[in-house]
């Protein structure tokens, strides 16, 4: 079990965390289903639409609350796999579920609209999300961030909303802030793909492991009581420190986390590439059928 079975359920699960997803969930669907009348021009919503939004809130909680988030304090690998779980998968899914008329009224307020106009160009979307996620990656940011709780928080926070910020330009609720051609689409996600590979190398083709996080005792511990608040001795004096957990080398687990993080960057960006096609081809086609159907005329009497 990875050594999850050491850990108490609140440990694993984050009742608060999990109360919160729930309550998200649970009014997302009341609000799409009996209140939806609430709001102006509403349709019903596919169920594969609220099958994504559920998806996409499950999976940010599994990666930031559940037990892959303690598992990624245990080791590195794990630790990315969160990463890549929580902002390039869980976005673009709450997104993707997100119905055009919740979000319309809000949009529409011209300071909110305005604020939402300047804040989603590609340009700046595409810098931010890649600079704070590498940024995040530098060792000696990285270890601070993860032992340092308020930071931590805020941090990550903040590199949520730049992960939404990022995904907005490709598939944004709002058919007008969702000005980008098929082609500028597909430019911009190989943009994305290219400014995160140097985050990806530096973890990959470090001679050494450079985390302190996953490698001292002492760092480790301190970093753990973000999510167990038991005190670093005892921690230490329970598990002696992050080789007790330890599945591969050190060296190992951290390129194994680079490679789980560039594939899983490719799985998700490759699928928005599809995804983009897919609907550039569908409504091609319809403008042709449309172009190609024959007007009917009434006879000449």
């Amino acid at each position: 079990m990875l050594g999850l079975q050491y850990f108490t359920f609140a440990a694993l699960w984050n009742p608060w965390q999990m109360a919160l997803v729930v309550a998200i969930g649970a009014l997302y669907l009341w609000l799409t289903g009996p209140k939806r009348s609430w709001f102006p021009d509403s349709k019903p919503v596919p169920v594969g639409k609220k099958v994504m939004f559920l998806l996409g809130i499950a999976a940010y909680y599994f990666a930031q609350g559940g037990p892959l988030n303690l598992l990624g304090h245990l080791m590195f690998s794990a630790h990315m796999a969160a990463m890549s779980v929580a902002y390039l998968v869980a976005p673009p899914l709450i997104l993707l579920g997100v119905p055009e008329w919740m979000v319309r009224p809000l949009i529409s307020r011209k300071p909110v609209g305005a604020v939402v106009k300047a804040v989603t160009q590609p340009l700046i979307t595409v810098v931010t999300f890649n600079i704070l996620f590498s940024f995040y990656h530098l060792p000696l940011v990285h270890d601070y961030v993860m032992t340092h709780y308020t930071v931590h928080t805020i941090f990550f926070f903040v590199l949520l909303i730049a992960a939404f910020m990022m995904w907005w330009p490709i598939i944004a609720p709002i058919p007008e802030l969702n000005g980008l051609s098929e082609l500028k689409k597909m430019g911009y996600i190989f943009a994305n793909g290219v400014l995160i590979t140097p985050a990806c190398a530096l973890i990959i083709f470090a001679s050494t492991p450079v985390f302190a996080t996953y490698n001292d005792p002492q760092m480790w511990a301190k970093a753990m009581g973000y999510c167990i608040p038991a005190g670093s001795q005892m921690l230490l004096d329970n598990f002696s420190g992050p080789e007790f957990f330890a599945i591969l080398d050190p060296q190992e687990d951290q390129q194994l986390g680079g490679v789980i993080m560039k594939i899983l960057q490719e799985i998700t960006y490759g699928s928005a590439l599809a995804y983009i096609f897919f609907n550039w081809y569908i409504r091609e086609r319809a403008k042709d059928e449309q172009e190609t159907t024959p007007v009917l005329t009434d006879p000449i009497v």
